[in-house]
């Protein structure tokens, strides 16, 4: 129960006044990739077998270097810009990102149906579906992280209005709940029960507990996807949250809301974002699309496990497994072992 000292503990004024966090790709880099992609379509090569060998990268691996040490060091947000989507294919841009992430870390499942590359787009699913995902929606996102060390998203096309990126620091809201109302942040610390969203395998439970936050070996963590804490209360056996829980989160959502602690990321075709979902949320302002199919919004999503991780406590077990940093770990586990699928299209699922 003290002020977490960390360079991840930054208010929007602060970090959009920075630019060391946003990097501009050179001729040199961005030919590189394409060359890499090139050579990985005239051997035919299918995602699966996409490797760092095979995606031959000499100049990329100094960036990958100094991303992780933003992410894990540093603000826990990191901007990469400049690829050149406008020549590209959408198939060929998720193959050039597949295997820019070959180098970033490896890649988790973002659901039990096995998907390695989420597009982040309007796919017009009723909210009342089984297969709803806020993220397939035009709707706006809450504040949230990721299940996963390192979230990813690489723009290929913006919105006709709106569809804003948002980021900000946990740990700057969990410090000034600690200045303001230390009460709740002991709540924040304590367990509350999550639902698994139906991405549960066969005989595993369909709701476990976890804080918000968490201290372990010195390093901060933190976890709040809050629809995912209010649907768990559809279940009989769990316990009703109290008043104090829901005060604690109310704050939190007041907290995040407001500008000083929100930073403006100004998405453009061609950005790659990472945020360290320990330190780092992110959100995104609803949306007007156009009408046009190959113009509408449309950002495909990576959740990496990273070489460089912090250990986690005890307490993240369920979601996390394995809690060692560094540790393969994060995403839901497929229900079907292996399945990896790398295009998602409504309730359909093309897998490569």
């Amino acid at each position: 129960m003290k002020p977490v000292e960390s360079p991840a503990n930054w208010k929007s004024a602060e970090l959009s006044a920075r630019t060391d966090w946003i990097y501009q790709l050179s001729t040199e880099e961005v030919a590189e990739m394409e060359a890499a992609l090139d050579a990985v379509r005239a051997k035919g090569l299918d995602f699966p077998e996409v490797t760092r060998e095979n995606f031959p990268l000499k100049l990329f691996p100094k960036l990958v270097a100094k991303i992780h040490d933003y992410l894990e060091n540093g603000p826990g947000v990191f901007m990469m810009r400049g690829l050149p989507v406008d020549r590209h294919s959408v198939q060929d841009l998720r193959m050039m990102y597949w295997g820019l992430g070959r180098y970033l870390g490896v890649a988790r499942s973002q659901s039990a149906e096995g998907d390695h590359i989420g597009d982040v787009r309007d796919l017009r699913i009723p909210k009342d579906s089984p297969g709803f995902r806020g993220y397939q929606t035009s709707g706006g996102g809450v504040f949230h992280c990721d299940t996963c060390d390192v979230a990813g998203l690489f723009v290929l096309r913006t919105a006709k209005a709106g569809g804003i990126s948002l980021v900000a620091s946990s740990v700057a809201i969990h410090n000034e709940i600690l200045r303001t109302r230390p009460d709740l942040l002991e709540v924040l610390y304590q367990p509350f029960t999550w639902s698994m969203l139906r991405q549960e395998r066969e005989g595993e439970p369909k709701h476990y507990q976890q804080p918000v936050f968490s201290m372990h070996e010195g390093h901060f963590c933190c976890r709040l996807v809050r629809p995912h804490i209010t649907l768990a209360q559809r279940f009989p056996e769990v316990p009703r949250l109290t008043a104090k829980q829901i005060e604690a989160l109310d704050l939190f959502d007041e907290l995040v809301a407001r500008p000083d602690f929100q930073l403006v990321t100004n998405f453009q075709p061609g950005d790659l974002q990472f945020c360290n979902n320990h330190t780092a949320m992110h959100a995104r302002t609803s949306f007007e699309d156009y009408e046009e199919e190959d113009r509408r919004r449309h950002l495909l999503r990576l959740w990496l496990s990273v070489p460089n991780s912090r250990p986690l406590s005890p307490l993240m077990g369920h979601i996390y497994k394995d809690q060692r940093g560094g540790a393969l770990r994060g995403g839901f586990q497929p229900r079907v072992p292996g399945k990896i699928v790398f295009e998602t299209s409504g309730a359909e699922t093309v897998v490569t």
